[in-house]
């Protein structure tokens, strides 16, 4: 993983968030490999429109890692909230039948998260 500083016309820096989502209910919807791939293509496609880096993502059944890296025009909450929204909608127009069977509205991540600054050095 190389980390790089990012430079704008009037600043540089460097701020880097692990980011823990609980899938809601703690099911166990993580399970599924293809549920795990849209993720990370989702992410992919939120670090092009946005400028978030995704350095890592890394699922268990019932909650997923992000390493992420930002500028400062984001916050914390707006950078949650943005993965948040992209990830659940796409998870659910592609496998809608899927997750039926564990979550019964179109909600996929818990109310809650865990982030923390991580040092990139």
């Amino acid at each position: 993983m190389e980390l790089h500083d990012i430079h704008k016309s009037h600043n540089v820096n460097a701020l880097l968030y692990h980011i823990v989502f609980p899938v809601k209910y703690r099911r166990k919807v993580l399970q599924f490999e293809q549920i795990d791939t849209c993720i990370k293509d989702t992410c992919k496609e939120i670090g092009e429109r946005y400028e978030i880096i995704f350095h890592e993502i890394g699922a268990d059944i019932d909650h997923i890692h992000f390493l992420v890296q930002s500028v400062p025009k984001m916050s914390p909450t707006q950078i949650v909230t943005t993965i948040k929204s992209f990830t659940a909608r796409e998870v659910f127009k592609e496998y809608e039948q899927t997750i039926k069977q564990f979550l019964w509205k179109q909600e996929l991540w818990s109310d809650g998260y865990y982030i923390a600054t991580v040092s990139s050095k």
